[in-house]
């Protein structure tokens, strides 16, 4: 008995030594796997879909680990190929300068064309959200839904949406040829000479409608800068006397969810804001705090362009009651993404929970749909907010203030 005892304790030892010597540890891997380790590491914890796209995440690591890796830049590929796998565009790898390039976008400066891009819905194109006001793709007539076939030489199908915004980038008065695509039309080649694109996420004028103050209010992306300027305007306009607002998300591609919620809350009292739906199904409530700074009425402009933060905003605010929104379906962007650091200054975007409305509506590829629903040709930013602003008339009106 006592022999059988200690042959089995000594073969499961045995068992167990081979099973730690079979699996190399952290100090085992080379910098470059390391680098990878972290990002599958780092997805593994975050990523909304626990199935990772229908796969095995484990097999995927060993798989990516057996393969040559020699160095960093072949780190970088070798992640870009394990994050293809899930076949999700807003989930990525951000090189270092991609992810200095997001940072600098967010708070609210950088050089380029001032186009807000995407991966078009069921393919791999790359799509235009929306051009930034008075930029040089503004002033160029670049439109929502238009599709970036090449930059400079360089195919777009080649490039992903990172790639295609750090290309677009640059120096202050360089070119850049876009080779630019509109539904029904033919490509056609548009030189933009690069400026620094000033952020300024909030517009505001007052507006006098039939003898009564209108506030106007444009917000162009939600930065980190947003919340408090648009504050600033709303007690402005208070101090001036007006008696309804006009909120102009109209091609206003998103940002920061936070800046959303906050800006939400500059309008609800009480209320739900948004849903936040995660890996585990678990269903989070983000409330408004009873800090709104206005109860005044409000119409909300939205179209083809408005997306991600500014549907939460936007769904926010008719679920609740609190606007009218006015113009065409949004975007239909309902994918949250958090960014994570890795070595050597490089980053992740992952996509860590999807969004639903205070009502529950699931908006991904679907939009939201307005209470008054106002097609309009497209108009100049010079045009916005003007008799010829068709969308703009039909908001004051349900301020109850139009002709």
């Amino acid at each position: 008995m006592r022999a059988s005892f200690w042959f089995g304790w000594i073969l499961s030892l045995q068992m167990a030594l081979f099973w730690l010597w079979g699996v190399p540890s952290a100090a085992a891997f080379t910098p470059e796997q390391q680098l990878v380790l972290q990002a599958w590491r780092t997805i593994n914890q975050a990523y909304y879909d626990n199935s990772f796209n229908h796969q095995n995440w484990w097999e995927v690591r060993d798989r990516t680990l057996k393969q040559q890796i020699p160095n960093e830049e072949a780190a970088y590929t070798t992640i870009t190929k394990m994050i293809a796998t899930l076949d999700e565009p807003f989930t990525r790898l951000l090189r270092p300068e991609q992810y200095r390039s997001l940072q600098v976008n967010t708070a609210g400066e950088l050089s380029g064309v001032g186009l807000q891009i995407g991966v078009k819905a069921g393919s791999d194109a790359i799509e235009v959200i929306a051009p930034i006001a008075g930029s040089p793709a503004a002033q160029a007539g670049i439109l929502p839904h238009d599709i970036i076939v090449q930059i400079d030489a360089t195919p777009t199908s080649e490039l992903t949406l990172d790639t295609a915004a750090v290309k677009m980038r640059g120096a202050t008065g360089t070119n850049v040829s876009l080779m630019v695509q509109t539904a029904d039309n033919s490509p056609r080649e548009v030189i933009l000479v690069r400026q620094k694109i000033e952020l300024n996420p909030v517009t505001a004028e007052l507006h006098t409608e039939n003898g009564r103050k209108i506030g106007y209010l444009r917000l162009a992306q939600f930065s980190a800068k947003a919340a408090q300027e648009l504050a600033d305007k709303i007690d402005r306009f208070k101090q001036q006397g007006v008696v309804g607002y006009v909120l102009d998300l109209r091609n206003n591609p998103g940002g920061l969810v936070q800046s959303g919620v906050e800006i939400a809350r500059q309008w609800l009292n009480e209320g739900t804001i948004v849903y936040t739906v995660d890996r585990r199904g678990a269903i989070d409530a983000i409330d408004a705090t009873g800090t709104a700074l206005t109860d005044a009425p409000l119409a909300i402009l939205v179209n083809e362009g408005t997306a991600s933060a500014s549907e939460i905003l936007a769904g926010a605010l008719q679920d609740n009651g609190r606007a009218t929104l006015v113009g065409t379906k949004t975007f239909g962007k309902g994918l949250i993404q958090s960014l994570f650091d890795l070595p050597n200054g490089s980053g992740l975007a992952i996509t860590v929970a999807k969004y639903e409305t205070p009502n529950h509506h699931d908006i991904h590829k679907l939009g939201i749909t307005p209470d008054r629903v106002i097609p309009t040709p497209p108009i100049s930013i010079a045009a916005a907010a003007t008799d010829k602003d068709t969308q703009y008339l039909a908001a004051v009106k349900e301020l109850g203030v139009g002709s």
